[in-house]
């Protein structure tokens, strides 16, 4: 199918025109952009689309999701990432999903991403107790189905969860170090084998799927699981992904367990390069970023979830000022609980501009739009095919009507699509050349029809989530000792808006 865009307001992106608008037409020709310019030839058109009174942009890229936390969306609040963590990743009695269910799960991610603009995600997809093969095609089947982008992960943790937190042995219970310490977690080699696999039947398949490594974070994986993924990522050229300094219990975590940060922890083992995306980046000291900088990393920043898991607000001033591409992402589905990126650039320009009164170098419209869209592709190594409308990259594009509120009166088109709108406006979704997203209505998909199928499994699957988490209750004295404990360590830097000595009620 061939379409033309006459007369649209263009967001382009690109390094000619960045997030400034311009007015011009586009041609796109099977599942690429042809052309891009003025008075373009209608000739040989499948179908002209009006573009006047219309603003065309690349689609949003959710850069970090974990759409297997859908299925606790709404569920939890107020509980800091090593306490939430017992809930949503059991350390006692995980048993593996059926394959359906996680089709479905994953649907309801995809089809909330698409429907609000988000064309391309980075979907780190963790299951419990571990993942295989037929868990992660049914997450791959459901992108597939969608028409979406997707780079899906195998993500891996290797060591027994209570190893990967400072001074547990110190406060849990000797029963529940027992109940630990019986679980296996998987082996390097069962994981490389199992990502050669992957590769094999899912990467790079159709054009829009791709598989990534995705090692947890140092603290909860070997250092020779850490290494071999990274080598399997130069392999097989794709992103290494993974949560680097969350939290300061992180942070606290690298001194002691490696006497220095986890970035440095990273650098040291060689796992710190141009293919590590580092999500969340917050308790990073001025030397990380100098290390992170140098070693061509890149960072998602996940602004709203680092403000519901009370983690901390990201120096994002100081990443920006290193040169370090900074995308957007959602984080999970219960820690932000929707995908939408239009919602977390709004939060992001807004964050940073009460971190200091420096009002001249707060984010900028422009700077979360590069975010949302073109750097938000580059962290996956996607940015050759799209994240911008240029000539010969993939034709991924919204198209937005401005008549609507979120677009009057109008000003400045870039302050609109950060601060305004919220996904309402979009008319069409573009995806590999295909319009997915038509008036609000998903065109591969029975929307309808998904959700009721969905409906029909939570009630089993709630009831026995409520047993897992009441089991796994038990480590919750413990690891309130711990985060407290942590959250007493000076280490030189503050990520939370106010001092220490106001963090705790008398």
């Amino acid at each position: 199918m061939s379409y033309l865009i006459k007369g649209a307001t263009i967001v382009a992106m690109d390094q000619a025109h960045g997030a400034d608008p311009f007015t011009g037409d586009i041609r796109v020709e099977g599942d690429r952009i042809k052309e891009i310019g003025e008075n373009l030839s209608e000739a040989g058109v499948g179908e002209t689309i009006d573009g006047r009174s219309k603003l065309v942009m690349p689609g949003l890229t959710n850069a970090h999701v974990h759409s297997w936390e859908a299925m606790f969306k709404g569920r939890y609040d107020n509980l800091p990432l090593e306490m939430w963590m017992l809930l949503c990743y059991p350390i006692l009695g995980a048993v593996p999903l059926p394959p359906r269910l996680i089709y479905l799960r994953t649907m309801i991610v995809g089809m909330e991403c698409l429907k609000t603009g988000v064309t391309n995600v980075l979907d780190d997809v963790l299951e419990m107790p571990t993942q295989d093969l037929d868990q992660l095609e049914a997450t791959f089947q459901a992108y597939d189905d969608l028409g979406m982008r997707a780079n899906l992960s195998g993500h891996i943790i290797n060591k027994p969860f209570s190893d990967t937190i400072p001074f547990s042995d110190e406060y849990l219970p000797d029963d529940l170090k027992a109940k630990v310490s019986a679980s296996v977690p998987p082996t390097t080699k069962y994981f490389v084998e199992l990502a050669e696999e992957a590769v094999s039947r899912f990467h790079n398949k159709k054009g829009r799927l791709r598989y990534v490594v995705a090692p947890s974070g140092p603290q909860r994986c070997t250092d020779d699981m850490l290494v071999a993924a990274y080598e399997l990522a130069d392999k097989h050229d794709m992103a290494y992904h993974i949560h680097i300094l969350e939290t300061k219990v992180q942070a606290v975590t690298g001194h002691e367990f490696y006497g220095k940060t986890l970035i440095g922890h990273m650098n040291a083992i060689g796992a710190l390069g141009p293919r590590t995306t580092i999500a969340h980046s917050i308790w990073v000291t001025d030397e990380d970023i100098a290390m992170m900088a140098d070693a061509g990393s890149t960072v998602v920043h996940n602004a709203i979830s680092n403000q519901k898991l009370a983690a901390g607000i990201m120096p994002y001033r100081k990443l920006m000022d290193a040169g370090i591409t900074i995308g957007l992402g959602s984080d999970g589905i219960s820690t932000n609980d929707t995908p939408r990126i239009f919602d977390v650039m709004k939060a992001a320009a807004l964050l940073h501009k009460v971190s200091t009164p420096d009002f001249p170098h707060g984010p900028s419209a422009s700077e979360m739009l590069h975010a949302g869209t073109i750097n938000g592709a580059r962290t996956a190594m996607i940015d050759g095919d799209t994240g911008s409308l240029e000539t010969g990259k993939k034709a991924d594009l919204l198209i937005l009507n401005m008549k609507t509120l979120n677009f009057t009166p109008l000003n400045d088109v870039r302050n609109h699509l950060v601060y305004c709108e919220n996904g309402t406006s979009i008319e069409k979704v573009m995806v590999n050349g295909e319009i997915v997203v038509e008036d609000n209505r998903l065109k591969r998909v029975d929307e309808a029809a998904l959700l009721e199928e969905l409906r029909g499994y939570l009630p089993e699957f709630q009831k026995q989530h409520a047993q897992l988490e009441a089991l796994n209750s038990a480590f919750r004295p413990a690891f309130e000792q711990i985060h407290k404990r942590c959250c007493g360590h000076d280490l030189g830097i503050n990520r939370f808006s106010r001092p220490p000595s106001e963090w705790y009620q008398a």
